[in-house]
């Protein structure tokens, strides 16, 4: 009779417990579980990556690019996944190897980076790399292919000329192009904190100098980032990309910004660094 007693006391504590813990994440009941600072801590340029040297490539990307910013269909695009008008479309990801062929076009790319690229509800993939991919693929007769691999992979790829093109929210730098081609940058971007939303040590800020101020004044604190990406980069310090980091934070790199998001809403994390666009999709998504 104990046994049974402490068998159903130990299931009524553990339901208990699972109950806690699923309403860390049910926002509806409690409200937001995450914010984003609203000081841009970069000034930064995206643009495609492809193999060194492939001119003939960069230079066609180019004349695309600017031939449908031209005719508004960038504009479109863009509108589509920063406003929400029009209708997404998604694409197929592969999952076999793919001949690299000049009939094909092979991206590769890292999801989630929402708005600019990730996985829908349906398993294919959008985003508006995505879909500048696409219509490119579409305006030269040719096959579109999309690879969703590690960021860091992206560049490996490339460079060994197993994809055409690495598509990503891909930051351009003196020494990425030292040993790659970009395109010309299509978008401006910038890095943020996310904090949980009860966290109000940046409320009063307006400036990266009030941000980096409270960064500095932190102690042991760890802050999350996707690995390979400037946020990485902006808290651990890179001389190259002049970046000075903070040692007295903790970095802790992951796979995506969403993983390291889940952190910080486990508790786990006093911050997360991640591109601004992105970082606003996914506070939206955890608080909705």
């Amino acid at each position: 009779m104990k046994k049974i007693i402490s068998l159903i006391l130990a299931l009524t504590i553990m339901c208990a417990a699972m109950l806690t813990s699923c309403t860390l994440f049910n926002s509806e009941d409690n409200g937001p579980v995450a914010k984003i600072i609203d000081v841009k801590l970069t000034d930064e340029e995206y643009a495609f990556v492809c193999k060194k040297n492939n001119i003939a490539l960069v230079d066609s990307f180019n004349s695309f690019l600017a031939e449908i910013k031209e005719n508004g269909t960038f504009g479109t695009l863009v509108d589509k996944y920063f406003k929400g008008t029009g209708e997404k479309v998604g694409y197929t990801v592969t999952t076999t190897d793919v001949q690299n062929t000049d009939s094909n076009l092979i991206v590769v790319t890292n999801c989630p980076f929402e708005p600019f690229e990730y996985i829908g509800d349906d398993g294919k993939i959008y985003g508006l790399d995505i879909e500048i991919a696409a219509a490119y693929a579409e305006a030269n007769d040719l096959t579109l292919v999309v690879k969703n691999i590690g960021f860091d992979d992206i560049f490996t790829q490339v460079e060994a000329g197993y994809a055409d093109i690495g598509m990503a929210g891909i930051t351009v730098s003196e020494d990425r192009a030292a040993i790659y081609d970009f395109t010309n940058t299509y978008y401006q971007a910038s890095q943020k904190i996310i904090v949980a939303a009860d966290n109000t040590d940046f409320d009063s800020c307006t400036t990266v100098a009030e941000v980096e101020a409270i960064l500095s004044s932190l102690e042991g604190k760890k802050i999350g980032y996707q690995t390979g990406t400037t946020g990485g980069m902006y808290i651990n310090g890179d001389e190259d990309w002049g970046y000075t980091g903070f040692s007295n934070i903790e970095g802790k790199g992951y796979a995506t910004a969403q993983d390291a998001l889940q952190d910080l809403i486990n508790g786990n994390l006093y911050a997360v660094v991640v591109d601004e666009a992105p970082g606003a999709a996914l506070v939206n998504a955890v608080n909705n």
